[in-house]
């Protein structure tokens, strides 16, 4: 085990190096910083001023050695556009970007796993058909198209939730959290099903197949020779070997959720780091592109380590492995 972990954090070491090294190499020719922080009334002498005191005249070496370095000691830099500490700024839109992730992949694990399971036991069903087509126009059509139908649908004819914004929240210490309020989970209902929509597809349908495949195991056929009941035939033992697969698409489906909730976002104005992101393209701020993007790498990382951890616990035959 201790061997195990030692060679993940080794990998994940160059992993957060590389992506380090793409976010800053691909952000140099995003545009020039200088002009989006002057005005036309800005000399020519000033800008060449700033942009020495910005240290963008340095070589690229120079540069991305002060960048790795400087957030190694925790120090991210400074926002072009706002002058703020861009670790302030992400820190404090980290909590609305993790609730309404894990709020969106619950939604997708509690309709998607048991959908999964239904539509794999009576796969020639009428209800079954209809989930298919239903999951399969929901993960066609759109994100940005679902939570525009959602928000004409829920908040402009039925005004029932609110639109935009993050409702109420409260301050635990340095973390802002809607889960406490009325308000807040209001807000958090109608963006949390649209960045859901498309991963409780994936999940219904990744659990669907294993459980087919399964199902037809030899084990099984053994299993209801010896008259075991169905119940325990389909969930005791059919629906466990299906979950160690899915464990690992869980994973990674929640840092895609982290990773890509920028559309969702931007669509109900959520203020989490996806919305920072597009306002720091915008402006090319390129100190907050850089450091959002290493965060997330970091959440990859993460999340990926742990499902490898979980995958080795429950899996006896990696154990076998890695003891070998």
């Amino acid at each position: 085990m201790a061997h195990f972990i030692l060679k993940r954090l080794i990998q994940s070491v160059f992993v957060m190096l590389a992506v380090a090294f793409l976010a800053f190499s691909l952000f140099r020719f995003v545009g020039d910083p200088i002009s989006q922080m002057t005005g036309v009334e800005t000399s020519v002498q000033d800008q060449d001023r700033l942009r020495e005191e910005l240290g963008l005249n340095d070589p690229f070496v120079v540069q991305f050695y002060r960048f790795t370095t400087d957030m190694l000691r925790g120090d991210f830099g400074y926002s072009y556009r706002t002058r703020q500490p861009v670790g302030d700024m992400i820190a404090s839109r980290i909590p609305a970007t993790l609730e309404l992730g894990i709020v969106a992949l619950l939604i997708s694990l509690i309709v998607g796993i048991p959908s999964g399971v239904y539509t794999a036991l009576r796969p020639r069903g009428i209800a079954t058909q209809a989930i298919l087509m239903t999951t399969l126009v929901g993960v066609s059509i759109p994100t940005f198209v679902i939570g525009i139908a959602l928000i004409f649908l829920f908040g402009v004819q039925l005004g029932w939730l609110p639109t935009f914004g993050r409702g109420g929240t409260v301050d635990l210490g340095g973390w802002t959290t809607s889960f406490l309020t009325v308000d807040g989970w209001r807000a958090l209902i109608l963006p949390a099903i649209t960045l859901g929509v498309y991963q409780l597809t994936l999940t219904m349908r990744l659990v669907r197949a294993e459980m087919m495949e399964v199902m037809r195991s030899d084990y099984i056929r053994f299993a209801t020779a010896r008259g075991i009941p169905y119940r325990s035939l389909h969930y005791r033992h059919a629906l466990a070997n299906t979950m160690v697969p899915v464990i690992t698409i869980i994973g990674l489906q929640f840092g895609g959720v982290i990773a890509f909730s920028i559309v969702t976002e931007s669509v109900f104005q959520w203020p989490g780091m996806g919305l920072l992101f597009l306002e720091s393209i915008r402006f090319v701020d390129i100190p907050v592109m850089g450091v959002y993007l290493v965060v997330i790498a970091f959440f990859f990382v993460l999340v990926n380590m742990a499902v490898d951890l979980l995958y080795l616990a429950i899996d006896p035959r990696l154990r076998v492995k890695e003891a070998a």
